[in-house]
This record gives C-alpha cells, sequence and structure tokens, in this order.
C-alpha cells in the first residue's frame, strides 16, 4: 500500500489537489474502501494556518458546502473526525441519483469531488475547541494545531442516545430504523413494530400504515394516548403493546424479536423507534450558539447561528434528517457564507 495513504485518522495530514489526483487508481480504489482509508498525508498542516472559513464536519452537509465556497475561490478547511451518525447503515435511500448507495461511498465520492478545487483542504482531526477572535475565530484540533477563519461552519449533526435495551444498538440502522422516508420502502409489507409512545407514536403511525398492515406499537409501559387515539389506532387494525422492553433478538443486527420483560415474545421484521438525540459537538454552545426547544442549533433562513459570522447546517439543525437534506442544507449554506464575505469585501 502506497505510504501516503493512511488508515488511522490520527496519522494527520493534509494531501493536495495535484498529490491527490497523482495517486490515481488509489484513489478509485479508496472510494470503496472509504471510511478505512483517509487521503492525507503523513505531515502536519504547517503549509497553511488561516483560512477564509473553516468547516467542522466533512460529512454530506460540510462537503456540500465545501463545494458552493470552493467554486467561489475561497479558502477552505474542512476538518473531520471521521464519525459520522449513519456509520452503521449499510444504504442510503431517497436521494436521486444515489439512492441505495452505500452512505460511506457516497460521502468518498463527495470528498473526491471536493478536492478538486484547490482552494479546499480536508483534514482529519478532531476540533476540541473554538474562540472568537478580533478577525474571526480560532479553533484547535486534538493534536493542538490551531487554525484561523473569518467564518466558521458547523456541520457536526447529531448523536443518537441509545437506550438501555440489549440488542438495540446492534440492529440501529440497519433493521431498528428511525425514518419511514429513508428506510420504510425497503421494510414495507413486513411485520413492524414502532417503539414509542403518545403523540409521536400516533404523528408516525399514520405513515408506517401507509407501507404495512402489520404494525404493532410498544410504548414500553403505560401506553400515552387519548380515547380518540386509542379509537383510530384500532380503526386501522394498529395494536397496542404496552409491556417493557428487555430485549432486541436479533441475527447480525437484524432483528427477529422482541422478548419483554413479562417473559413474552413478538417476532418483528423491523422496528421503528424513536429515541432521543444530543449535539455531537458541544462548541457551538460554548460560542453562545442558542439552541432550539427540541435540541437543534437555532439557524435564520441564511444559516446563520444566533452568533454572528458561525453557520451551522444538516442534522444539527434540522428535525427531517435524510442525506438529501444535508446536502441541501451545505450548498445553500455554502452559498451564504460567500455572500457575507463578498458584502464585507465589497460595500
Amino acid at each position: 500500500m502506497d505510504k501516503n495513504l493512511k488508515t488511522n485518522s490520527k496519522d494527520l495530514g493534509l494531501l493536495t489537489r495535484s498529490e491527490f489526483i497523482s495517486l490515481g487508481g488509489l484513489s478509485v480504489a479508496g472510494i470503496f474502501l472509504f471510511p478505512f482509508l483517509s487521503f492525507t498525508k503523513n505531515k502536519t498542516m504547517e503549509q497553511q494556518s488561516t483560512f477564509d472559513v473553516i468547516i467542522v464536519g466533512g460529512s454530506y452537509a460540510g462537503l456540500s458546502a465545501a463545494m458552493s465556497l470552493g467554486r467561489s475561490l475561497r479558502n477552505v478547511l474542512i476538518i473531520d473526525s471521521g464519525s459520522p451518525c449513519n456509520k452503521q447503515t449499510p444504504h442510503s435511500h431517497n436521494f436521486i441519483t444515489q439512492d441505495g448507495e452505500k452512505p460511506g461511498v457516497i460521502a468518498a465520492k463527495g470528498k473526491a469531488q471536493v478536492l478538486n478545487y484547490e482552494t479546499v483542504k480536508f483534514y482529519n482531526a478532531l476540533v476540541v475547541s473554538g474562540t472568537k477572535t478580533e478577525k474571526g475565530f480560532e479553533v484547535v484540533t486534538d493534536s493542538g494545531e490551531k487554525f484561523t477563519a473569518k467564518k466558521l461552519v458547523f456541520a457536526t449533526g447529531i448523536k443518537d442516545i441509545m437506550p438501555d435495551i440489549g440488542g438495540f444498538s446492534e440492529c440501529w440502522g440497519i433493521s431498528v430504523i428511525h425514518c419511514p422516508y429513508c428506510h420504510g420502502y425497503e421494510v414495507r409489507s413486513m411485520k413492524t413494530g414502532l417503539l414509542a409512545n403518545g403523540e409521536r407514536a400516533f404523528h408516525l403511525s399514520p405513515m408506517i400504515r401507509n407501507l404495512t398492515h402489520e404494525l404493532t406499537i410498544i410504548t414500553n409501559g403505560k401506553a400515552d394516548f387519548t380515547n380518540e387515539q386509542f379509537n383510530l389506532l384500532a380503526k386501522h387494525q394498529i395494536s397496542v403493546i404496552e409491556n417493557e422492553v428487555n430485549e432486541i433478538i436479533h441475527e447480525n443486527g437484524n432483528i427477529k424479536a422482541v422478548l419483554f420483560k413479562d417473559g413474552s415474545q413478538h417476532n418483528f421484521e423491523a422496528l421503528y423507534a424513536v429515541v432521543p438525540f444530543e449535539q455531537h459537538c458541544d462548541l457551538p454552545v460554548s460560542l453562545g450558539c442558542e439552541l432550539t426547544d427540541f435540541g437543534h442549533i437555532k439557524v435564520d433562513g441564511f444559516y446563520q447561528t444566533t452568533v454572528e459570522g458561525v453557520y451551522a447546517c444538516g442534522d444539527n439543525t434540522a428535525m427531517m434528517r435524510s442525506v438529501a437534506n444535508a446536502v441541501s442544507a451545505g450548498n445553500m449554506t455554502g452559498a451564504m457564507v460567500n455572500k457575507a464575505l463578498t458584502d464585507e469585501h465589497f460595500l
């Protein structure tokens, strides 16, 4: 293997556009091996430490923002720690031209295309701190390196909080799923469970019921439905189980059954679940960015946070989580950041 291809993201470094192209066939191979291979060189980024824009997070939203900015001739640094929230999901759906593709392959293709723009740099590292400066912002990585920029974009996603249920995390993103638009077609007509309660369960039920006639709501305790809601669920042959869940029985992440604490067991082929989340990165809050009541980073119509010069896009700002939406938000964010930089220089 070429010494310039590092499998450890801790071996930090930069790959320029010309060096990236010179890798030839290995570059193409890396697309299919992502995320195990990283196009980096074993050297520090001493060449450049000041940029127009620093993007924290190099998945779909971050790469999309970088492309908009690269096409606008902005000097951009993407810093990514290599931990996307969908890393366990086998296939991505509902994204035109990429429907059914592996998430890692989509990201690798995007990264390769973004690196065609000479003003865009990609750096494998974890940003551990960020501060406001007189001229913009400074971030520090886990290796101690410091970078500054006029604008800061957080495309850092969110982190799902797994419940204390055996087998749940092993199935998450495979057969325990969160979104009927992202995964519902693939599990259509299957015997399906919905692990949720109250308004959220009632909100999701019609969409899932549209995809399968075999739907059971698992409330994991006493059901929190009104009489009217119970009647509507019964009308559409949606049963409700109020027993507490003990374990998800599965084979290699593919659910077989739900085992309850009372010893009963019900077979399922798919299970939707509503789980809480937290911001994957706490730096926006430490910089003063406000969160919404739901826990997302608060942004305006231009994707600017409540801190001037700080932008956010992707899953960390939106209730609707999908690759397509992340790419769309990133594209718009890049354009808005470029507009802000242009206005500051021109006006």
